[in-house]
């Protein structure tokens, strides 16, 4: 019975990326989320259409929606990667250095930036688009138990830190949503783990962000590498 059932799920998979549009949405969502209406600006393709392939994605298990923590009227599409174990990003992306960045780079941003020293010879660095005056004690005690070294005092703003050429992870929707959109960037909606400030909630958020991290590392080569 189970490899019948497994049969089976392999089968609704590979009919839901059957259509080309539901595939290149999906190779969309490998590296990070986005709104039905960004989707839609990034295939042409028009919102009716849009709310379709999503439907079948959703229905299939494939993709997930998620409330906006900033503007609540958004909804953010996610990929579920458990679904998709085999699937890596479609193209390699290139760049000198990644920058992940939250509102106030006290706990999702800086602990991806540790954690992305672990899986990618590429530097990483952190920012916030409201940078608090220190760094979390649950993002410092979620580092702790995982092996990692956050410096307390250490916090900056993304004017002070951005370059052109850098890879920007937006981990949180508020910085999503502030950063100019003329910058191209990665959206990973992570739920902020301040607002309830368990240890469950940074446990959540880093096991978030270590998945994410896992995806894009691969992906992403230094400039001028083959």
């Amino acid at each position: 019975m189970d490899t019948e059932l497994s049969l089976e799920r392999r089968a609704a998979l590979h009919a839901a990326l059957a259509d080309p549009a539901r595939l290149a949405i999906t190779d969309a969502l490998c590296t990070g989320d986005a709104s039905p209406s960004e989707l839609g600006e990034r295939s042409g393709m028009r919102s009716n259409l849009i709310a379709h392939h999503l439907r079948v994605l959703e229905e299939a298990g494939l993709v997930s929606r998620s409330r906006s923590e900033a503007d609540h009227r958004r909804v953010y599409i996610r990929l579920l990667p458990e679904e998709l174990t085999a699937l890596v990003p479609a193209s390699l992306l290139r760049a000198p250095r990644v920058v992940f960045v939250c509102t106030r780079n006290s706990a999702r941003s800086q602990l991806a930036a540790a954690l992305w020293q672990h899986h990618s010879t590429v530097p990483a660095a952190s920012a916030g688009t409201r940078p608090g005056e220190h760094v979390h004690s649950g993002a410092l005690a979620a580092a702790r138990r995982h092996g990692l070294r956050l410096e307390a005092e250490h916090t900056a703003h993304v004017r002070d830190v951005l370059r052109g050429d850098d890879l920007v992870v937006a981990v949180c929707d508020s910085a999503h949503e502030e950063l100019p959109h003329t910058r191209e960037r990665l959206h990973w909606s992570v739920p902020d783990p301040v607002r309830t400030g368990t240890d469950e909630a940074f446990e959540d958020a880093f096991a978030q962000i270590s998945d994410r991290i896992e995806r894009l590392a691969p992906a992403v080569r230094p400039e001028g590498t083959p």
